[in-house]
């Protein structure tokens, strides 16, 4: 079963009242990144360099030519033992040709995570705009995360 927005956000910091839905909390820009290279082995992986994007002074928002982009979300997640976390586009996302990929987010996880954004048309997003829901289910789950992601971004 998912659970309400208002339990997801008791998860989540920081979090302003607009950003609490019906079935989840609403996640922010917070930083976006052209990647390059990078290599995941069977025993390991290496994140490739990242340039930061800055945001067109003269728009206030990042101009995106279609591609690919690592988002970071502005909001610090902690999910709950019991729980497993998905992120999904919002809808306004999609409408503008964009999609947001993510993975599982794992029971125990805590830190600012991030996002695989593909443009397929030129967009711009302000920084801070809400691009994503996080949402909760009740899961069942053998320990909690305690990978090389915990605590990232924080």
């Amino acid at each position: 079963m998912f659970r309400a927005g208002s339990f997801v956000a008791d998860h989540v910091s920081p979090v302003e009242t607009e950003q609490v839905q019906p079935n989840g909390v609403d996640l922010t820009v917070d930083a976006i990144f052209e990647t390059r290279g990078g290599r995941i082995s069977r025993d390991g992986k290496r994140i490739g360099d990242r340039d930061l994007v800055d945001p067109d002074p003269d728009a206030g928002a990042y101009a995106l030519p279609v591609g690919g982009y690592v988002l970071r979300y502005g909001e610090t997640i902690r999910i709950p033992e019991g729980h497993v976390g998905f992120v999904y586009p919002r809808s306004s996302l999609l409408r503008n040709a964009c999609m947001l990929h993510t993975a599982v987010w794992d029971a125990g996880y805590e830190g600012r995570g991030e996002g695989l954004l593909v443009v397929h048309r030129d967009v711009e997003i302000e920084p801070g705009a809400r691009i994503a829901q996080l949402v909760f289910a009740e899961a069942n789950h053998d320990g909690t995360y305690d990978g090389s992601y915990q605590g990232e971004n924080t």
